[in-house]
């Protein structure tokens, strides 16, 4: 899952236009992306970056395969993304009271109630639904937290039967047995449910996670190209995992992405023009395996 043109420029410095953002989003399906989050169906005074949701998805390439997602973490919200003709809606739960009140200003238990009606709406309408636990292994608020507590929330969303169960390293603090046990407990607790990793390199570990949560059974992350991105609230953020290092990871393994990483760097040279500065990606920076050929 592709989420540089959401997750990714929400955080970025640079304010890119809704045409930008159509580019950008034709470039990565061009490099052979069929899975992007596009939008974000929140509140524009909350976050005036992701304002133009209606816009970005009227322009974007329709073809058959390439689902586009989006962020809604209210009614209004989704009712937003339903109208503008997303594929997929995906909402957030914070692991933590006092992370989930700075971020959503909403108790644990108020956002477990939101996402049932969300999912409620995005179901009715025909779309799929992904739900994500976010700071699974850690809040910048309260410290650690307890896999347990993780857990309990992965049980109640469970309940709603969403397509995809995602947990996140929001502001990236996990480390692989930590990431092995969490993921293993949520197969448990949501059986028959996919489940699909998102981790942060604020401390250099978003790559050794997914290589341990490949080896507990993953098989979808979320990455934004270039590393761009980054949680708000985490302190020292350096940015979400690079696709293109996520790629070049996955291909090393002998796992097939479908992506062609040359064009991933590529758009990830053209991004850094979009945005007026450099990106945290190492493989862009190196390239793929060298031949010496």
């Amino acid at each position: 899952m592709e989420v540089a043109p959401r997750d990714g420029l929400q955080a970025d410095p640079a304010d890119l236009s809704a045409g930008q953002k159509v580019e950008f989003i034709e470039r990565l399906v061009a490099a052979g992306h069929t899975r992007i989050e596009a939008a974000s169906f929140v509140s524009p005074k909350a976050v005036p970056k992701m304002a133009d949701g209606e816009a970005v998805m009227a322009a974007a390439p329709r073809m058959a395969g390439v689902s586009y997602s989006a962020l809604a973490l209210n009614q209004r919200g989704v009712e937003r993304a339903v109208d503008a003709g997303v594929d997929e809606v995906c909402g957030v739960v914070v692991a933590t009271e006092t992370f989930s009140q700075a971020n959503q200003r909403a108790s644990v238990a108020e956002s477990v109630q939101r996402w049932r009606s969300i999912s409620e709406t995005a179901v009715a309408a025909g779309l799929k639904t992904a739900v994500t636990v976010s700071a699974v292994c850690g809040c910048p608020y309260e410290g650690r937290v307890a896999i347990e507590t993780v857990l309990d929330i992965v049980g109640q969303l469970a309940e709603t039967q969403p397509d995809e169960l995602v947990l996140a390293d929001t502001i990236g603090v996990g480390v692989p047995p930590q990431v092995v046990a969490l993921f293993e407990g949520a197969g448990e607790r949501a059986p028959g449910i996919a489940l699909r990793g998102h981790f942060h390199n604020t401390r250099n570990t978003a790559l050794a996670n997914i290589a341990a949560a490949i080896g507990a059974g993953v098989r979808v992350f979320d990455s934004s190209l270039g590393g761009v991105g980054g949680c708000p609230f985490a302190p020292q953020a350096t940015g979400n995992v690079a696709t293109e290092d996520v790629v070049y990871l996955a291909h090393e393994m002998g796992y097939d992405t479908g992506l062609d990483l040359d064009a991933l760097i590529a758009t990830t040279a053209w991004l850094e023009t979009q945005l007026g500065h450099g990106v945290p990606s190492l493989v862009a920076k190196a390239g793929g395996f060298p031949d010496p050929r």
